[in-house]
């Protein structure tokens, strides 16, 4: 490996693709990797290899210092399962405890940290300094992270958003980090966006709105990791003033966020359903420990059928179809997807669509991105002041240049200084 006295960036993945990020970085013949992530094109069952970093399989490369994982969605650390267990890995302390708490009801790599990321801490790793900035996402505890070593400076937004709930896009702005050489930013908008994102406010006033026009049961249908919009759903179930009912893997997810204000067992107008697919996982793991713990708070099938005007099922799409076959989901009920609507599109949406139009029971979306708008971009540019923008986790490279000034799009594989793309 050449050695240079900046920095060296090479995008292993992302350059024009969105998801699977993954990010080599070299100062003084030493090396960081930001993110590991599975192709979101990837199948279930398909094999991923790992990009061709010196040492991230076997360990046997001392120069590879460590991977930072920016946030827990598989399309960032879906491969680290085959990172070897002697390579450090870093990223958030609630991200960490939220994939490990996943693992009882969806099973994956597992984040194996050797340190946490902290908002505003900086930290060094051989010549590198490592700040994390909390940015607000769809995943919980993600973070953008700027790099310095040798002089430069590199910004790596990871995945992140201006119109969720918290406030750390526009602190971002009103106090980005100086001094930026390049930055390296996500773009999953750019060249397809169409209209603007409804905010996390938004979706929560719309979802009030469909649950005081349902006169029956209100299903949701989202990702029990999207702590952001948990908080919609049952706010937005207070609001039409209707008991939110969630399964034991919201509730493990909520208690592993660290958070006393994110709804939970013990909240006002929060129960607990479980649905069959969990019973039985927790009875064949002898794990009753996690049904004794809600027990206080559990409503069952029976009172969904016999009084479902007064709840809202949060769950993922499967439960839809329990509900549906017990009747508790019927004629005068809705059913919410809150999820990219692109999955309605696969044969299993297209299943779910069939099974409830069979029973009567439209389908409502009421969603929105976790990634940043064309126009928040060009916010985030204005403040930061780069040396240059390089585009990554985006279809739309080529876009970049007319929104943004400054870019230089690169290519997957290739190496490029810090310092080069600033001059």
């Amino acid at each position: 490996m050449t050695t240079t006295t900046g920095m060296r960036v090479r995008v292993h993945r992302g350059c024009h693709e969105v998801g699977g990020t993954c990010v080599e970085v070299e100062a003084e013949g030493a090396r960081l990797v930001l993110d590991v992530g599975r192709p979101l094109t990837a199948g279930r069952e398909d094999e991923v290899p790992l990009p061709d970093v010196p040492g991230l399989a076997d360990g046997a490369d001392p120069s590879l210092l460590g991977v930072l994982i920016s946030h827990g969605h598989l399309d960032h650390y879906g491969l680290l399962d085959q990172v070897h267990p002697s390579v450090p890995v870093y990223a958030g302390r609630a991200a960490t405890a939220i994939i490990e708490a996943a693992q009882f009801f969806s099973p994956g790599p597992s984040l194996r940290t050797a340190g946490h990321l902290v908002d505003g801490e900086t930290f060094s790793i051989g010549p590198f300094r490592v700040t994390p900035l909390l940015v607000d996402h769809s995943a919980f505890d993600a973070y953008a992270v700027v790099l310095e070593a040798g002089g430069e400076r590199l910004m790596y937004t990871g995945d992140l958003r201006g119109h969720g709930r918290k406030r750390t896009f526009e602190r971002l702005l009103a106090s980005p980090p100086p001094d930026v050489d390049a930055l390296l930013m996500e773009g999953t908008h750019v060249g397809s966006e169409r209209h603007e994102p409804r905010t996390e406010a938004r979706v929560e006033l719309d979802l009030a709105a469909t649950f005081r026009a349902t006169t029956s049961l209100a299903v949701v249908a989202s990702s029990a990791q999207n702590v952001d919009r948990l908080v919609t759903v049952y706010r937005a179930a207070r609001r039409a003033g209707r008991t939110l009912l969630v399964d034991l893997y919201s509730v493990a997810v909520a208690g592993a966020t660290g958070r006393s204000t994110i709804p939970q067992p013990g909240f006002p107008s929060l129960g607990v359903w479980l649905p069959r697919r969990q019973r039985v996982r927790v009875k064949e793991s002898g794990e009753f420990h996690r049904t004794a713990a809600v027990r206080p708070y559990r409503v069952f099938t029976e009172e969904l059928v016999a009084h479902p005007e007064r709840y809202v099922v949060l769950g993922g799409q499967s439960v839809a179809h329990e509900l549906l076959r017990d009747r508790a989901l019927a004629v005068g009920g809705t059913f919410v997807w809150s999820m990219w609507s692109g999955y309605l599109a696969e044969p299993s949406g297209a299943r779910l669509r069939e099974a409830t139009r069979a029973a009567g029971v439209p389908v409502v979306e009421h969603h929105t991105s976790g990634r940043a708008s064309v126009r928040d971009l060009r916010r985030l540019v204005d403040a930061v002041k780069p040396g240059a923008v390089v585009p990554i986790h985006t279809e739309g490279a080529d876009e970049f240049v007319r929104h943004f000034p400054g870019t230089t799009p690169r290519r997957d594989g290739a190496w490029w200084s810090v310092g080069t793309e600033a001059s």
